[in-house]
């Protein structure tokens, strides 16, 4: 029986795991659930699927939860904090680890994850992001899997399973809701038409990275740590119909895609069953029934900088994607907040990126504290914008 840790289980990510796990009652269970402050939505979760424990991030949830757990008569041991997590995650609680929390708050996580040498379901951007150097070392030295399930690298993954090496990694982009609109249009965009994605369900920060095409900036990022390839062969094509997750071209010639429904519940079951494929409750993909039309065409970087941006901290190496990831939180809470405007995002991350000095990301620490200060900076940039959104 696989016991899966589920971090951030009351998210769209722990939902299809859930859905995911469910299907599969004599292979596998969710053994730990973990959320960040919502209680009773990880209560009702742990009423429906029984774990053995539930984590609240917060401590001032852990009373509620506490409470909550016996009051429904469950079993399940109640935890608060990351340090709980951590051991948890570093325990035999757990096999298998779906790393879903949102932001830089997921790395500590991800590293007990990695250092215990667990089967890592990556889904949290930031931890590659902001450490993938680190973390990459740590999950070789462990002997830990890492299997992305973001839909893009999770294609990746797939393609590069004969274990030969690519020569060019495509990553396909929806475009987002606001494809094929000029920077002068992008200037009135609100936070509620920035998460209506047209293709994903998905958090608000996610769909506003989705929005900003930072999220596909990320993942160039990630798609370098994850399959050690350089900046310069990767590319990133927008691909509107969201069919084709990713491409990947060989030596030969040949070109390997990976096609689906977009649909998160696909890359979760292959990061659950890998390397035996087990069904995840989607259906096949019917092109004549999508529209038999699949369009790409080149990212507009002069509208949606933020791409561009990612590439170039990349580039510089270092401290800069740690910052580049922290100057793209604040702005996009603060932009969420209706505090500032949708174009002010990459102004405040390129202003960032200027004003840190670069440095070797030698350390945990020093990245931590290249993270802190560029949050300072962002904040402080975010304080002269007030009132533009």
């Amino acid at each position: 029986m696989q016991k899966v840790a589920v971090l951030g289980a009351t998210g769209s990510i722990g939902s299809s795991a859930l859905d995911v796990i469910a299907r599969h009652p004599q292979a596998m269970r969710a053994s730990v659930l973990a959320a960040g402050r919502q209680v009773e939505a990880l209560l009702e979760l742990c009423r429906r699927h029984r774990p053995e424990h539930a984590v609240i991030a917060d401590p001032d949830g852990y009373p509620a939860l506490r409470d909550g757990l016996r009051a429904a008569g469950l079993d399940t041991r109640a935890h608060a904090g990351p340090a709980a997590l951590n051991a948890l995650v570093a325990s035999d609680a757990c096999d298998t680890v779906i790393a879903a929390i949102v932001g830089a708050a997921g790395l500590s996580s991800t590293l007990a994850a990695a250092r215990a040498g667990k089967r890592l379901l990556l889904a949290n951007k930031e931890s590659l992001v902001l450490a993938g150097e680190l973390l990459m070392r740590e999950a070789r030295a462990h002997a830990a899997t890492i299997i992305p399930i973001d839909s893009e690298h999770n294609a990746i993954f797939q393609c590069l399973a004969d274990g030969n090496p690519p020569t060019r990694i495509t990553l396909t982009a929806s475009g987002g809701p606001f494809r094929g609109w000029s920077r002068t249009a992008l200037a009135t965009v609100t936070p509620a038409q920035a998460v209506a994605h047209p293709k994903w369900s998905m958090g608000p920060k996610i769909s506003v990275d989705s929005a900003t095409l930072m999220n596909k900036g990320l993942e160039v990022i990630e798609a370098h740590h994850l399959f050690a390839v350089p900046a310069d062969a990767i590319r990133v094509l927008v691909h509107p119909q969201s069919l084709v997750h990713s491409l990947v071209d060989f030596a030969d010639g040949s070109t390997l895609a990976q096609l689906g429904l977009p649909d998160m519940r696909t890359a979760l079951a292959v990061g659950l069953g890998w390397p035996h494929r087990i069904a995840s409750g989607v259906g096949a993909l019917d092109l004549l029934a999508q529209g038999g039309r699949l369009e790409f065409e080149p990212p507009d970087l002069d509208a949606f900088p933020c791409l561009a941006l990612a590439f170039a901290a990349l580039s510089t190496g270092g401290i800069a994607p740690a910052a580049l990831n922290a100057a793209n939180e604040e702005a996009v809470s603060a932009f969420l907040q209706c505090r500032i405007g949708f174009l002010d995002i990459p102004d405040i991350v390129s202003a960032t990126l200027d004003a840190m000095p670069p440095h070797a990301a030698d350390s945990l620490e020093t990245l931590l504290a290249a993270d802190a200060r560029a949050r300072q900076l962002a904040q402080a940039s975010i304080a002269t914008r007030g009132g533009r959104a």
